[in-house]
């Protein structure tokens, strides 16, 4: 294979624009926050005062006012924002219409409009527009955060368990067993989803469609679409065809065109083609795994053997729970330290990762703690050597995990399911670690008295 990263590098997230002109001034006095929001405005004055008000929380990128629709739809499935800005004084006409027409491509996604509360023309076009909420310009930055505060406290409530989680499955190099380790625990988080809601009552009100259901295995590993084989599944849509249509994703499209296992697990994979994976950018590919989080309570990244340390470092920062798969192979310990050492050299600490010895045999000789100790880790899992049990399961076209499920290979991949489901989808909470207690008085008095006197806002999100 060639020595060719797989991915294109990720681009300079500030953009060109940006990188020119050198970073704002908060960035020199410490990091931004981990939220992203877009800001659709003409006025560069106004895109700095909220940059620098909400840099704690997180970074605003910039849109133009005059960009097309297609534009902006990208940038939403780029970068999945917290929250989307309108710059509402001296609004063209288009800006009117456009919250309602976000709703339907992303229904979830909270429109905050911008303006000033001593001119009420920005306020009347922003609530026409149906916007959530309303950041004053003339107010303070901590008055700002406080109305951002108070949407984003407001969105779970939009969606119960509006996510799950994502789990990557790291591997020095191919030969680990990580694919395979990936494909069992998919099946078995899928196996025991599906026991537990045939276990429960009907509820009382119909579910959710919107909800994140099932699993979804992103067959990632080297060598490419091993999983399929092991899963003995097909797939003519690929993890490129994904990112590719990635601004027309939705759920349709999902249980259509991503490859279903018996099991009601969903696999999307790497293309049979790995030249065509240089024609998507690291950028791109994260934000597809993020992207399912609308559709699937677990996503299990597979990269076991993956080369591009860049591409798995964003996938790692993005992931809920990292677990580093290594043997006791004297290669496969000093290929994950020089794993570990490009991660480290990225900005990902080990504090983020937890270690799991695959293919453990107690009479190797080097013990797991040892290894642990070794690389700097701490140790998660052990899943124990049952190389001729998992080599007589697949000449048969069977996953060992569900054709031994007592097996010690099939209760180690269990006790790795459990600790996610015991950790539960709670991940993301810092939207409500804010703080905040609304808008300004006086700003929302405005906002509260011209929203009455137009019939009460409908929409508004109140």
């Amino acid at each position: 294979m060639s020595s060719r990263p797989l991915l294109r590098p990720v681009e300079d997230p500030r953009g060109p624009h940006d990188a020119q002109q050198g970073a704002p001034a908060p960035e020199e006095a410490a990091p931004a926050g981990p939220h992203r929001y877009l800001l659709v405005s003409q006025a560069e004055a106004h895109a700095d005062w909220l940059a620098r008000s909400f840099w704690e929380q997180g970074r605003v990128l910039p849109v133009p006012g005059d960009a097309p629709a297609s534009l902006l739809d990208a940038q939403i499935a780029r970068h999945r924002p917290q929250a989307l800005l309108i710059d509402f004084c001296a609004a063209a006409a288009p800006l009117q219409s456009l919250p309602k027409a976000l709703t339907h491509s992303w229904p979830h996604l909270p429109v905050v409009g911008v303006g000033r509360a001593s001119e009420p023309a920005s306020m009347l076009a922003a609530l026409r527009a149906g916007v959530h909420d309303f950041v004053d310009l003339d107010a303070t930055p901590a008055e700002a955060q406080a109305v951002l505060a108070a949407v984003l406290a407001r969105r779970p409530a939009q969606r119960p368990h509006s996510r799950g989680q994502t789990v990557a499955l790291l591997g020095a190099r191919a030969g680990l067993g990580v694919s395979t380790l990936a494909a069992s625990l998919a099946l078995v988080l899928q196996q025991g989803a599906a026991a537990i809601a045939a276990s429960q009552a009907p509820p009382a009100e119909p579910a959710d469609e919107d909800a994140p259901q099932g699993v979804a295995l992103l067959d990632l590993g080297l060598p490419a679409r091993d999983s399929l084989m092991y899963l003995d599944s097909e797939s003519e849509f690929s993890f490129v065809d994904g990112v590719r249509n990635l601004r027309r994703l939705d759920r349709t499209l999902v249980h259509s065109a991503f490859a279903r296992h018996g099991s009601g697990m969903s696999v999307l994979p790497l293309p049979a083609q790995l030249a065509q994976m240089r024609e998507i950018s690291h950028a791109d590919s994260v934000s597809l795994i993020q992207r399912l989080d609308d559709f699937f309570t677990h996503r299990v990244v597979d990269l076991g053997g993956f080369a591009p340390a860049d591409f798995v470092a964003q996938v790692a920062r993005a992931a809920d729970r990292v677990w580093v798969v290594c043997d006791q192979s004297l290669g496969g310990v000093v290929s994950t330290a020089a794993l570990l050492r490009d991660l480290a050299a990225r900005g990902l600490p080990a504090e983020r990762l937890q270690l799991v010895i695959n293919q453990f045999d107690p009479q190797a000789g080097l013990g797991a703690g040892d290894i642990a100790q070794r690389l700097g880790l701490a140790l998660a899992h052990v899943v124990p050597a049952r190389r001729a049990a998992l080599l007589a399961a697949a000449s048969r076209g069977e996953m060992l995990v569900t054709s031994a499920r007592s097996d010690a290979y099939s209760q180690a991949v269990q006790a790795l399911a459990r600790s996610l489901r015991q950790e539960g989808g709670a991940a993301g909470g810092a939207s409500a670690r804010i703080g905040g207690a609304g808008m300004p008085a006086v700003a929302r008095s405005a906002w509260q008295a011209l929203k009455a006197r137009l019939g009460g806002g409908r929409g508004m999100g109140d």
